[in-house]
């Protein structure tokens, strides 16, 4: 038997796996960010640790398996957190998290350039290099900062003592060299930081250590279980859907929705669109961080009292593709496609008094899946092989959604039969290093590959090419109002 969790921004997930790597149990705990200042958006690392006892608790009891079956435990995360600890491990700050933008100041005087062809990045306060910046600068030399943690490999140590970081989430620090799979010392002495101050790096399916003492008292497991050095959500989540070689496109339909493509090179994108991260097993997935994209549907469902999924569906359905000329900008929370504008904002256009609520609602899907073309038009133009769509998440539980993404790009969508699929990744990670697998590739090859399949419909086609268009001049026509908000 097997845990996986996934410490998630408005949850921690918990499951159980079977020696067949059958999902038999699992639970969940809520918890939410703070939000101080504007732009400062931050969660203290204890919320993750106290929901760690009930929630394996309660996944162990759904699954009538007693603590000592279980075989190794594995963790996937949030990216691009940030907590400064001390010598012992304790946290000297809240987790600066993903959305957290403060930061802004701390790449001011960082070249672009060398981000990009270091580490595959686009320069941007929301990595982990330019918190720890901050947090060096602002907790003041008494604080004694011993290591910055992202959220998982904070939590791995918490567990086994040991400090230790996955290749993939390391390159999502700005500060990981793609060529060379390690710390780039040039961003390092741009940051001024040192690597003694970061997580060494290995495998994320290697073992990191076993859980001591402290670690039995937060999970309720035994002491000496092995534990997985883990790897982001990014990662997890399609890696627990099956995704490990290249050919397909992972959209991760959740409140911010990632898209990308596996190769077995670091490529760069030089237009800015797409980031190249190592991946769990070798590879590397060059893929687009991600836009407000369920979280969009959520609210546009919210302010037109829209009760739930089924009730959204039956009205988008009543819409034709082109939601009749209305044009919607995923940007509620800022631009990530077509390309990075953090300071664009959400915007409709083409309305008139023909359109009702069903337009509306069609429109937010279809500029979300619009976004979601931006990419795969940019992956294919890099040479990233993009033949189908692995559709994961919550928002892949609307059928008329996944089918409007295959006929967006016209290519066939792969419905597996779990979407919620970051802990089974964990868990993945954590057969390996308990040995139950020999590598990823046999842990992924045991998942059940059970799915549905969505053909894209020639018929929609030309409706969704003159739409898209329409976007794409909307984007371009709103762009100096965007900078000009930026300067502002």
């Amino acid at each position: 038997m097997l845990v996986g969790a996934d410490i998630g921004t408005q949850s921690l997930k918990v499951v159980i796996l079977d020696p067949a790597l059958r999902i038999v149990g699992q639970s969940a705990k809520c918890y939410r960010p703070s939000y101080p200042k504007p732009g400062w958006v931050e969660q203290a690392p204890t919320l993750w640790t106290d929901a760690l006892g009930p929630a394996i608790s309660e996944a162990l009891s759904s699954a009538e398996v007693a603590p000592t079956e279980i075989k190794a435990m594995g963790f996937c995360g949030q990216l691009d957190g940030c907590i400064a600890v001390d010598a012992s491990g304790a946290p000297l700050s809240p987790c600066l998290i993903w959305m957290d933008r403060r930061a802004t100041a701390e790449i001011e005087d960082i070249p672009a350039a060398l981000v990009r062809d270091e580490c595959g990045l686009v320069l941007d306060p929301g990595h982990l290099a330019a918190k720890a910046r901050w947090l060096a600068r602002h907790l003041g030399r008494e604080a004694a900062i011993a290591r910055f943690h992202q959220p998982v490999s904070y939590v791995v140590e918490q567990l086994t003592g040991i400090a230790v970081i996955g290749h993939a989430l390391a390159s999502t620090s700005m500060l990981y060299c793609l060529d060379r799979r390690g710390y780039a010392q040039a961003l390092l002495d741009r940051f001024e930081l040192s690597e003694t101050q970061l997580p060494p790096i290995a495998e994320a399916e290697t073992c990191a250590g076993r859980i001591n003492q402290r670690g039995a008292a937060l999970t309720g497991l035994p002491a000496g279980l092995p534990v997985a050095v883990g790897t982001g959500d990014d990662f997890g989540t399609p890696l627990g859907a099956g995704f490990n070689a290249p050919g397909r496109v992972a959209v991760v339909l959740g409140t911010g929705e990632v898209v990308g493509g596996l190769h077995p090179v670091a490529l760069r994108d030089e237009s800015g669109l797409l980031e190249t991260h190592a991946y769990p097993g070798g590879a590397f997935f060059i893929e687009n961080p991600g836009w407000f994209s369920g979280g969009a549907v959520a609210w546009i469902s919210q302010l037109l009292n829209v009760p739930d999924l089924t009730a959204l569906n039956a009205l988008a359905a009543q819409a034709p593709a082109g939601a009749a000329g209305l044009s919607f900008i995923p940007a509620l929370t800022g631009a990530m496609a077509p390309e990075w504008q953090p300071s664009a904002r959400g915007c409709f256009y083409g309305m008139t008094p023909a359109h009702g609520r069903e337009h509306m609602i069609r429109a937010v899907l279809e500029g979300c899946a619009f976004a979601m073309r931006d990419v795969v038009d940019r992956l294919e133009q890099m040479g990233v092989a993009t033949r189908s769509l692995l559709l994961i998440g919550g928002g892949a539980h609307s059928r008329l959604w996944s089918q409007m993404r295959a006929d967006i790009v016209q290519r066939p969508a792969e419905l597996p039969q779990r979407v919620d699929s970051a802990p089974v990744g964990a868990a993945l990670l954590a057969a390996v290093a308990g040995g139950v697998a020999r590598d990823l590739n046999e842990a992924v090859g045991a998942l059940s590959d059970e799915h549905t399949e969505i053909d894209p419909s020639p018929r929609e086609a030309s409706a969704y090419d003159e739409a898209y268009d329409k976007y794409r001049q909307l984007f371009r026509s709103l762009r100096p109002l965007f900078v000009q908000q930026q300067s502002d």
